[in-house]
């Protein structure tokens, strides 16, 4: 576990009508502040990353779809400093994933289909807040391709 990174299970609610998926309430204990909401969509295959923000906090769920999130922690402060985190996530495995400012992130879209990203972050959107890098860029050692075995 990369240090200040929170995994919490969400709940789905299913009957013959179809389903409710919670993803954040204001009164919840990891609850930090409202900034934005906005979804990303992901196409199957595709990769989006890498990312980083200097003072936003991020909540993905993904309610549609499955992902690979991979998380970097490159954090000169941080006991989990130069650490890899990959999670799989989608409605089978619904969780909200709580990424600190300063940890690298990127995305792989691992379903047949699009995939949808659901970010309630903590700040509105800032250019100058935030830094990208290729998804192959070798300052994250991280290798994209599928893993066999």
């Amino acid at each position: 576990m990369i240090h200040g990174v929170k995994i919490t299970p969400l709940r789905q609610i299913l009957d013959e009508r179809g389903k409710i998926m919670h993803m954040l309430r204001a009164d919840a204990p990891h609850f930090e502040r409202f900034g934005e909401i906005y979804f990303s969509f992901i196409h199957p295959g595709v990769i989006k990353g890498w990312h980083i923000h200097k003072r936003m906090t991020l909540n993905y769920a993904v309610p549609i779809g499955k992902i690979k999130l991979v998380l970097y922690d490159n954090r000169e402060d941080s006991p989990t400093n130069g650490e890899l985190m990959e999670i799989f996530t989608g409605p089978e495995d619904y969780k909200l994933i709580t990424i600190p400012p300063l940890v690298w992130n990127g995305t792989k879209c691992v379903s047949e289909t699009t995939a949808i990203i659901a970010n309630c972050a903590t700040l509105p959107h800032d250019p100058g807040e935030i830094e990208r890098l290729y998804p192959f860029d070798e300052k994250i050692p991280y290798d994209w391709g599928l893993k066999h075995g």
